[in-house]
């Protein structure tokens, strides 16, 4: 089956170099029309939700979960993302995305080339990388961002906080009506046993590279975006993988949320005689509870 967003896993130089790379035009776009985001967010966010596409395939089980979050004193105030791997109908493996923006609508100026300033959006602050792999305490690594513009504070992250030399690309172009037209990005590892040859060939070959949207948009596919990275390099290309952003709320998930309110807090709401509604921050989608519904649910907590 052919799908839109894919991951490609692959490996070069004799299994010492792992290479993560990926097309997200969907599931950006999707992101972009949930959370109705400004273009220089949905630049951001979907930066981040590409990189959180690209670190959950390195994820072993279906029930390892990775959180990434921003949290900077730019305007858009913070960005939080979690993927893991999905089982399909099919069978197939899938990475399942999700993740959303503090502030979803902020308006910046141009950067000095002429770009979405989303480092500008992003500011000063910490990226923190959250593991939970069903263990007794989730694994945590917490760095300074370096500049916002999330590729560059990744690459940062793989080197000091889990010690592993990594160059990280992520891009996504929108149109100045908003619709996001490519995204995508890559992510690659020198494993100890790399030679320096090939790290050196690499490093110069990443010098002239042209970004990532310019690769997409010039008709390129991630295949055929490593290929011209290892070409000589004895690249495998070991599987893909759809990606997709999906979320994983439900009414009955929210309800038990808003049972966990205090009973107080329930009556009041009874008493204002309205329906409240309860939103996903991940995805947007909006949970209606009328007088009844909580009626039902404060005679279920006062049962407990």
């Amino acid at each position: 089956m052919e799908y839109r967003d894919y991951i490609v896993r692959a490996t070069a130089e004799n299994d010492n170099i792992r290479i993560f790379a990926m097309t997200s035009r969907e599931l950006v776009e999707e992101a972009r029309v949930r959370h109705a985001t400004s273009n220089v967010v949905t630049a951001g966010l979907g930066r981040l939700l590409t990189a959180g596409a690209l670190m959950g395939s390195m994820l072993k089980n279906e029930t390892d979960v990775l959180t990434l979050q921003i949290e900077g004193s730019g305007p858009v105030g913070g960005l939080t993302v979690t993927a893991g791997l999905e089982k399909e109908e099919n069978g197939d493996d899938a990475v399942c995305v999700k993740g959303y923006a503090k502030n979803p609508n902020v308006e910046l100026p141009l950067n000095s080339a002429g770009k979405l300033d989303a480092g500008g959006a992003v500011g000063a602050g910490i990226l923190t990388v959250i593991k939970d792999m069903g263990l007794k305490e989730p694994f945590s690594g917490q760095t300074e961002l370096v500049s916002g513009e999330i590729a560059e504070d990744l690459t940062y992250y793989f080197v000091s906080s889990e010690q592993v030399p990594s160059s990280v690309a992520l891009g996504v172009l929108v149109e100045p009506q908003g619709t996001v037209m490519y995204a995508g990005g890559f992510i690659i590892q020198l494993l100890p046993f790399a030679s320096e040859e090939s790290i050196t060939r690499l490093e110069e070959r990443l010098k002239t590279m042209p970004s990532v949207t310019t690769l997409l948009s010039s008709g390129k596919n991630p295949e055929e975006i490593i290929e011209e990275l290892f070409a000589d390099m004895d690249l495998k290309i070991t599987d893909r993988i759809p990606a997709f952003f999906r979320c994983n709320c439900s009414r009955e998930r929210v309800r038990k949320a808003v049972m966990s309110i205090d009973e107080k807090d329930i009556r009041d709401m009874i008493g204002d005689g309205k329906p409240i509604e309860v939103n996903c921050h991940f995805c947007g989608q909006s949970y209606s509870f009328d007088v009844n519904d909580l009626k039902k649910i404060l005679a279920e907590k006062t049962k407990k």
